[in-house]
């Protein structure tokens, strides 16, 4: 069994916040949705086996406790690129032993691990 994609929400019209992060702090590829799903908004990202689905929900809470982890080659290089771009970084080298990671927040509120 291998994870296909997670899907993180963002509020209506949140788009272009989310591509701002997804897209271009991360360095992922905006996905093309299939046509059937485009009327319900939202963007799929990819990078490598990872992809990540935001989707768009009217009454949108971010979440701050459920979160993806995505594994990255650098993870001092992202730290610095994602603070330069404003998204704060929490590391936790400590809770996992053995485990380098830290966690941020998309331009939305919706944590996200990097490992």
């Amino acid at each position: 069994m291998r994870l296909d994609h997670v899907q993180v929400s963002c509020p209506p019209g949140g788009e272009d916040i989310a591509r701002a992060f997804y897209r271009d702090a991360l360095g992922m590829t905006e996905v093309e949705k299939p046509e059937l799903l485009k009327a319900r908004g939202g963007c799929w990202f990819r990078a490598g086996d990872a992809e990540i689905h935001i989707g768009v929900e009217q009454d949108f809470r971010p979440a701050r406790r459920t979160h993806p982890a995505l594994k990255v080659d650098d993870l001092d290089t992202l730290a610095t690129q994602l603070e330069a771009r404003g998204y704060p970084v929490a590391w936790d080298n400590e809770t996992i032993p053995g485990r380098r990671r830290f966690h941020t927040a998309d331009g939305h509120g919706n944590r996200i691990e990097f490992v």
